[in-house]
């Protein structure tokens, strides 16, 4: 599994629903791509769940990085971003695990992302084992559809993408400012079933 999402940072007064227009009439474009485990077609509008922005962000989560690299740069799709966008920095994260929640059969309508960095004392398999053990007990919980948990390399970070069933739900201890909120316009999910639960090795 390998992980990647580019976030399209919008003027203020930006009209969203041109991205919501973009997502209705596009969307389905990557409903069967091969190596495509899902894209989760997410925004985030200034003033709504705390976002200071408008942001297009979608998400990825690849089972053949064969496939991711096709799409950036071998005319696979990305052209049209870089078209009507320009060229945004792709950030992208190595999979650790990945979990199905009992919200699987749904289509998740919000999703959420942490970025966690490992301090550079800290012994790091120690901190994904609690990743891990994190990971799946919020599995369990009714409402998730599925979690998954990556690494970059480059800055010693590990992230955490959840989909929800409905909306992101408020984690005691957990500052807001540490989660990015989303709301999910779409998702192609054409392999996600080929994506292993669990852990990665």
């Amino acid at each position: 599994m390998y992980a990647m999402q580019y976030e399209i940072t919008l003027p203020a007064d930006y009209d969203m629903g041109i991205i919501r227009e973009r997502v209705a009439t596009r969307g389905h474009a990557l409903d069967d791509r091969p190596g495509l485990g899902l894209k989760a077609y997410v925004i985030r509008e200034r003033g709504v769940d705390g976002s200071p922005v408008n942001q297009y962000a979608p998400f990825y989560l690849w089972d053949d990085i064969g496939a991711m690299s096709h799409f950036l740069v071998g005319r696979g799709g990305f052209q049209g971003i870089i078209a009507d966008f320009g060229r945004p920095a792709v950030r992208q994260w190595a999979g650790i695990a990945c979990e199905a929640g009992p919200a699987r059969a749904n289509t998740p309508r919000a999703a959420s992302r942490s970025v966690t960095p490992l301090p550079a004392g800290a012994d790091p398999a120690t901190l994904v084992e609690e990743a891990l053990e994190e990971l799946r007990a919020l599995a369990r919980r009714a409402d998730v559809h599925t979690t998954a948990l990556a690494f970059d390399p480059r800055h010693w970070e590990l992230m955490r993408f959840t989909l929800w069933a409905d909306t992101v739900p408020e984690t005691p201890g957990t500052s807001t400012a540490d989660t990015e909120r989303y709301e999910v316009l779409h998702l192609s999910s054409p392999h996600l079933t080929a994506i292993p639960t669990g852990r990665h090795w």
